[in-house]
């Protein structure tokens, strides 16, 4: 799991194979709904990379039971690339609190669930909030 937080800090993507299964189900929809079919978290990774830039997550603290891995992070990240579902880049940096939820299977990630304070993201970046339709 390490491994992994530090591939995504690190921007090596390439590695990202290593960690993830390749139809792993990422089911975060982190801003407007981000496809949760098997494989696009590596898409969605790669997205989140760029639009944030340094980007890193530094773990908390680990707890794994059977065949879950629960990971408590601080994500920290500066809002300078685009991305398909965010506002415009804003320059501004932000620090967060994140749970992430872990599923493996033959030692890689299967299953990827999230929750983070989000309402102090946008705070911090200057977006504004998502409207329902």
């Amino acid at each position: 799991m390490l491994g992994f937080f530090e591939a995504v800090g690190d921007r090596r993507l390439e590695d990202l194979p290593r960690f993830m299964a390749r139809d792993v189900v990422d089911h975060n929809k982190i801003i407007h709904g981000e496809a949760d079919e098997p494989g696009a978290a590596f898409e969605g990774l790669r997205q989140q990379v760029v639009a944030f830039d340094p980007l890193t997550v530094r773990v908390d603290e680990l707890i794994g039971e059977g065949d879950r891995v629960v990971a408590w992070v601080t994500q920290h990240g500066a809002h300078v690339g685009t991305h398909p579902r965010m506002p415009e880049p804003t320059g501004r940096s932000f620090a967060n609190e994140a749970i992430w939820i872990f599923t493996l299977a033959e030692g890689k990630i299967t299953e990827i669930r999230a929750v983070s304070d989000r309402l102090g993201l946008f705070l911090q970046l200057g977006w504004p909030w998502p409207q329902s339709e």
